[in-house]
């Protein structure tokens, strides 16, 4: 390891995390839009979540569309043409997306409405393909999960805001009470995404960041290199499961949770986006809360962060929903929520598998709270599921790559290729709903975080037997 390894280089990471955002910032986005096309185009709730599906579904083949570009190669795509000319690539095809959203909305075609997604989302998956172990190498391996974490807080600033600047875009102020749902409306602020994707292309294509990074692995000594392949190892099978529920549950609460409020509870559409906010920007105070060990590796500090990061990010969306005139007072209540979150941080002791084990059984007792309550108690309980997937991206990819030594990067395309489960959760979920009730349909959640506990319990043995054990030495996902 070279004495740049030696601390995160931030000069390359901020950067980095640009794109971080743009998939916040789009994939929450997505829950103004289901509602939206819902009305207009006179869809059913499973129909509803075809936004999802199209997204989501786009990892998958943009991950097998990769893994068929290298093998014509006959050589990985992106050590091919480099980490950065990779990110400028994909936020290229993902800004050719959003041209779709113009000639659709000016035709009121549903269809092309989700080509665009669609394409938007196979960017998204060349720049997830490159991003995550790029975060990972532009510093020290024991701080490179905290780096993810970090990202993804970043991240969830994109689905904190998106939501309130989409909803701004489409609606208007919430003070105007405009409430009407033009398809058109929604071609604007998407081209101008558009617009944003390809100057962030330029920004990356021109900074410091690594065409090829050194290539940082930490193989237990036992057999980490004696495998043809990554799918020989259980920890990634099971983990692979585990990703594909994870993103469902985690995407499945919110995009279903705007038809629970308006239907249930009689919400205007228009006044359901500060809670889509709360929920993206939940994730945003997990992570920010998960990550700090990337500042400092005092203890005393980290402890003292360890409550300050939180209520920090909870700060910005107080901050950013005044910017747009919500009325806040509903949402003081929600810091009491947050001292659940930094017990459980603390209780975790840094330990992936034993926070996926904590944080997955605290979703459940949320979503169970939720389907047993009525009114804004059930709202706040299904929000809180934010809080309590915040850190389980970096837990479930770090178990599932560890050991896996030359293997990593391979196994890194197969966990994001299960990025689908956002939107095929989503649609189960939606259609699940149509049979028992929005509210009773959040038993799909209680389920993919059941197999979560399962996986956090069953990997830690199957780690422990190939010589990793988390309580004696954190390693940072590879």
């Amino acid at each position: 390891m070279t004495s740049e390894n030696l601390k995160t280089q931030w000069g390359q990471f901020i950067p980095l995390v640009t794109v971080f955002f743009f998939w916040g910032f789009v994939a929450a986005s997505n829950d103004i839009l289901i509602p939206v096309f819902k009305k207009a185009f006179d869809l059913t709730q499973g129909q509803s979540q075809f936004v999802s599906i199209a997204f989501y579904i786009s990892y998958t083949v943009g991950s097998l569309i990769y893994m068929g570009v290298s093998l014509l190669l006959k050589q990985d795509l992106v050590n091919k043409i480099g980490y950065k000319n990779g990110l400028a690539l994909g936020l290229v095809i993902s800004a050719l997306g959003t041209l779709l959203f113009y000639p659709a909305a000016n035709t009121g075609s549903y269809p092309l409405m989700l080509a665009g997604l669609f394409i938007v989302g196979l960017g998204f998956s060349l720049q997830q393909t490159v991003a995550n172990p790029l975060a990972i190498a532009l510093g020290p391996i024991k701080t490179g999960s905290q780096r993810l974490t970090l990202a993804g807080g970043i991240n969830n600033f994109g689905t904190t805001i998106g939501p309130l600047i989409v909803s701004f875009a489409i609606f208007g102020s919430s003070a105007s009470g405009n409430t009407e749902l033009s398809v058109e409306s929604v071609k604007i602020p998407y081209l101008v995404l558009g617009l944003a994707f390809l100057a962030v292309a330029l920004l990356l294509k021109f900074s410091s960041l690594p065409e090829h990074p050194e290539t940082i692995e930490e193989s237990p000594a036992d057999t980490a290199s004696s495998k043809n392949s990554a799918l020989y190892y259980p920890q990634l099978l099971l983990g692979m499961l585990a990703i594909f529920l994870y993103v469902g549950v985690e995407v499945s609460t919110a995009s279903n949770l705007p038809s629970y409020m308006e239907n249930e509870l009689g919400f205007e559409i228009g006044a359901i986006a500060p809670y889509i906010s709360l929920y993206w920007a939940s994730l945003m105070i997990g992570r920010w809360t998960g990550a700090v060990e990337v500042f400092s590796d005092v203890i005393s500090i980290q402890k003292i962060l360890r409550f300050v990061a939180p209520y920090l990010a909870f700060a910005v969306f107080l901050v950013v929903n005044a910017i747009a005139n919500h009325d806040l007072t509903p949402f003081y209540i929600y810091g009491l929520i947050i001292l659940v979150l930094i017990a459980a941080d603390i209780a975790s002791k840094g330990n992936p598998a034993r926070m996926l084990l904590i944080f997955s059984s605290l979703g459940i007792v949320a979503l169970l709270t939720g389907m047993g309550t009525t009114g804004i108690v059930s709202v706040y309980a299904f929000t809180s599921v934010g809080l309590f997937c915040s850190t389980l991206w970096p837990c479930i990819f770090t178990l599932a790559v560890s050991g896996l030594g030359k293997h990593t990067s391979q196994g890194s395309s197969f966990l994001i290729m299960m990025i689908c489960g956002g939107g095929i959760i989503s649609w189960l979920q939606g259609f699940v709903s149509e049979n028992i009730g929005i509210q009773k349909s959040y038993i799909v959640g209680v389920l993919c975080f059941s197999y979560l506990v399962f996986y956090a319990w069953k990997v830690s043995g199957i780690l422990r037997r190939q010589g990793i054990n988390f309580d004696t030495k954190i390693s940072g996902g590879h």
